[in-house]
C-alpha cells in the first residue's frame, strides 16, 4: 500500500494511487461493490486516472490537516498537480456529502502531456458500465444508478482515451444518482475551498500530544472517514481482501461495522475531544440490538444488517493476484463474547460524562442494563475471541478481560444514575472476571496471560491488560506481562505478530500492526520509556508517504498487506502517542523532584 491514499466524506471512500488513478471506491457506499476497483484486478477492476501520457508515478501528500489529496507528477514536458476530494461541509443546518467525486487538473509549469481515462465497472467488475457522450458530459449507463462525469475537457479526447496538452486548470466531476446541473468551475472552486475549511476546523478542535501531532492528526483524519455518518456505523477498514500476507489465503472484507473496532475507534476520536462519533455510534448500536434482543453479533453491516452472507468473486484475480476476493463476512455467525464489554465502555460516557445532555433516557439505561445481563450470561463460556479463530471454541483471556472492562465500566454508569441493584451486579461480575483472569489465564512460568484457559501461547491483545488498567503499571505482573509478549513474539524486524500458534490456515507469518502500537503503549505505562518510543517510532516508520498504516507488515520485505487503511492502526497509533506524552511528563517530574531533593 506504498503509493495509495484516501479520500472520501463519510458517505464513500476511496483510494488513490500515486499512479493518478482511483484503484479503490465503492459506491454509493462503503459495502456496495465497486466502480474502480484496480487495486484488487487490473483488467477487469475498471479505471478512472489522470496521469502523464508516458505513465508514471506522482508524489502524494494532503494539503495541510485535511482529506484533500495532491498527488503532483513532475515530467520533461512539465508538472502538474491532481487534486482529489469527496465534498463535505455543513450548509442548511446538515452536513452535505454528496456522491460525487471531484478531481482538478493543474498546470504548475511547462506543458505537459497527459491521459485522462474514465472506465466505471459493476458488480465488482463483472461488467463495463455503457459509455455515452453527451453535449459537456460522459453518461455511464448500466449500473444501479445513472454514473455521469461532468467536465471541461475534451469529451472526444477522455472517450477515446487520447493525450492532450495541458495548459490550464480543469474539472472532473463524477456524480451517482443526481448529476450536477450548476456552474462547473463555479461549483468546484466552491466545494473545494468549503471542503478544506471543513477539515481544518475539525482538526482544530483536537487535543493533541505535544509530540507526535502530524501522524496523530492524519490518524485523526483516517478514523472519521470510516464512520457511515447516516447511520453511525463504522467500518473496520474501506476495502475488501488485500491479504494479511502473499499467497496466504487470509483475504477478508472489513468494510462491515465490528462492535470491537467501533469501540476502540470512539475511544481515540473522544481522546482527541470529538464526540459526535461516539452518540452517532451509540445511535446504530442502539438500533442493532433493539433488532436482535438477547444476543449481540460482533459485527453488523452499516445500515444494520444482520446477515452478512460471505461468498467469494471468483472472476477477480485479487490484490497482486492473491486469490479469493471475498464479499461478506462469516464472522457474522461467530460467538465473540468480548462484544458486551466493548459496547458498556463505548457507552459508558454518556451515562459519566457531563457534556452529553440525554443520557438519562430510559431507552439508554435499558440498554446498560442488556448489555450487563449479556456478561452475566456468557461469563465463563467458550467463543471464538478477539481473532475470530473459525475452527475452535476457547476460553479466551481477551474475552474474560474486556468483560471485566465492561462490568467496571458499566458500575461507574450504575453509580452515576443512582441504580443501586444495576451497581452491585456490575460490581459482582466484574470481581468475578478479575478472578477468573487470574485463575484461569495467568501462567507463572511465563509470567503473562496465556491466550487461552490450558494453553502456553501468548497472545498480543493481553497488553490490553495493562493499557485498559487491569493491571496497575506498579504491580510486578504488569511488567512481565509485557515484557514476555514483547520478546516472545517480536520477530526480527522488530514488529509484533498477533500469536505464534496455529490457526484455521496454519501459521501467521505478518505483523499485526496494532500488535506493535499496543506494545509502545504498554511499554510507556510500565516506565519503560525508551523501549516504548523505539517500538513506536518502527512502528511509524511502516507508514506510507501519506502517513498511512494498513492491518499487517510483511517482516521480511517491510511491505505493508491487510485491508487498508485500517483503523485499529491508527488508533493504536493515537493512543501510544498519548501514552508516551504520559510518561514523558511522568518522568520528568520524577527527575525535577530528585534534583530537588536536598
Amino acid at each position: 500500500m506504498e503509493h495509495q491514499s484516501i479520500i472520501g466524506n463519510c458517505q464513500y471512500s476511496a483510494l488513490v494511487g500515486a499512479d493518478g488513478n482511483v484503484s479503490w471506491m465503492c459506491w454509493p457506499r462503503f459495502d456496495s461493490s465497486f466502480l474502480f476497483g484496480n487495486l484488487v484486478d487490473r483488467k477487469r477492476g475498471g479505471d478512472f486516472s489522470v496521469q502523464p501520457a508516458a505513465g508514471g508515478l506522482g508524489a502524494q501528500s494532503y494539503l495541510t490537516n485535511t482529506n484533500v489529496l495532491r498527488t503532483r507528477f513532475s515530467g520533461p514536458d512539465g508538472v502538474f498537480d491532481v487534486i482529489d476530494f469527496a465534498p463535505r461541509f455543513f450548509q442548511h443546518d446538515r452536513y452535505f456529502k454528496p456522491t460525487m467525486l471531484i478531481r482538478v487538473i493543474d498546470p504548475v509549469e511547462g506543458q505537459p502531456l497527459i491521459k485522462v481515462t474514465c472506465r466505471p465497472t459493476k458488480d465488482y467488475g463483472a461488467q463495463a458500465l455503457t459509455a455515452t457522450v453527451g453535449s459537456n458530459h460522459i453518461a455511464y449507463q448500466g449500473g444501479e444508478a445513472p454514473v455521469r462525469l461532468t467536465t471541461d475537457l475534451s469529451l472526444t479526447r477522455i472517450a477515446e482515451e487520447r493525450p492532450f496538452v495541458l495548459n490550464r486548470r480543469h474539472y472532473l466531476v463524477l456524480t451517482w444518482g443526481t448529476p450536477l446541473e450548476a456552474s462547473l468551475r463555479g461549483t468546484c472552486e466552491d466545494f473545494l475551498d468549503r471542503t478544506v475549511m471543513y477539515w481544518r476546523r475539525w482538526v482544530k478542535h483536537c487535543h493533541l500530544p505535544e509530540a507526535y501531532q502530524r501522524p496523530v492528526v492524519r490518524s485523526a483524519l483516517v478514523l472519521k472517514l470510516h464512520q457511515f455518518e447516516d447511520t453511525g456505523a463504522i467500518i473496520a477498514a474501506t476495502t475488501s481482501s488485500i491479504p494479511e500476507a502473499p499467497a496466504s489465503e487470509r483475504n477478508w472484507d472489513y468494510r462491515y461495522c465490528w462492535l470491537r473496532d467501533a469501540y476502540f475507534t470512539v475511544q481515540a476520536l473522544m481522546r482527541l475531544s470529538h464526540f459526535d462519533e461516539l452518540e452517532g455510534f451509540e445511535r446504530f448500536l442502539s438500533d442493532v440490538l433493539r433488532a436482535s434482543p438477547g444476543h449481540v453479533q460482533p459485527l453488523y453491516g452499516i445500515a444494520g444488517e444482520q446477515e452478512i452472507t460471505e461468498r467469494t468473486i471468483d472472476h477477480l484475480s485479487g490484490f497482486q493476484g492473491c486469490a479469493p476476493f471475498r464479499v461478506g463476512n462469516a464472522a457474522y455467525t461467530q460467538i465473540q463474547n468480548d462484544v458486551y464489554g466493548q459496547a458498556l465502555i463505548a457507552l459508558a460516557p454518556l451515562f459519566t460524562d457531563i457534556r452529553f445532555t440525554d443520557d438519562g433516557s430510559q431507552h439508554a439505561q435499558d440498554l446498560l442494563e442488556a448489555l450487563v445481563e449479556g456478561i452475566a450470561a456468557s461469563l465463563d463460556l467458550e467463543d471464538a475471541g478477539i481473532w475470530e479463530f473459525r475452527g475452535s471454541k476457547r476460553k479466551h483471556a481477551f474475552t474474560m478481560l474486556m468483560q471485566w472492562a465492561g462490568a467496571t465500566a458499566a458500575a461507574k454508569a450504575a453509580t452515576g444514575l443512582g441504580r443501586k441493584a444495576l451497581l452491585e451486579k456490575a460490581t459482582s461480575l466484574a470481581s468475578q472476571a478479575r478472578e477468573r483472569m487470574f485463575a484461569q489465564f495467568w501462567n507463572k512460568e511465563l509470567g503473562t496471560f496465556t491466550i487461552a484457559e490450558g494453553s502456553q501461547d501468548l497472545d498480543a491483545s493481553m497488553l490490553m491488560a495493562v493499557n485498559l488498567g487491569f493491571l496497575h503499571p506498579d504491580d510486578p505482573r504488569a511488567k512481565s506481562t509485557v515484557n514476555a509478549i514483547v520478546s516472545g513474539l517480536k520477530t526480527k524486524s522488530g514488529m509484533l505478530q498477533r500469536y505464534r500458534c496455529e490457526d484455521d490456515f496454519g501459521e501467521t507469518t505478518s505483523c499485526f500492526t496494532v500488535c506493535s502500537l499496543w506494545a509502545a503503549e504498554a511499554l510507556a505505562r510500565v516506565g519503560q520509556l525508551e523501549e516504548a518510543r523505539t517500538m513506536f517510532e518502527l512502528a511509524l516508520s511502516y507508514q506510507n508517504a501519506t502517513g498511512l498504516l494498513s492491518e499487517d507488515v510483511e517482516p521480511d520485505t517491510g511491505e505493508q498487506w491487510g485491508n487498508f487503511p485500517q483503523t485499529y492502526s491508527h488508533v493504536g497509533l493515537i493512543n501510544a502517542a498519548f501514552a508516551l506524552q504520559t510518561a514523558s511528563e511522568s518522568h520528568m517530574s520524577a527527575e525535577q523532584k530528585v534534583d530537588a531533593a536536598p
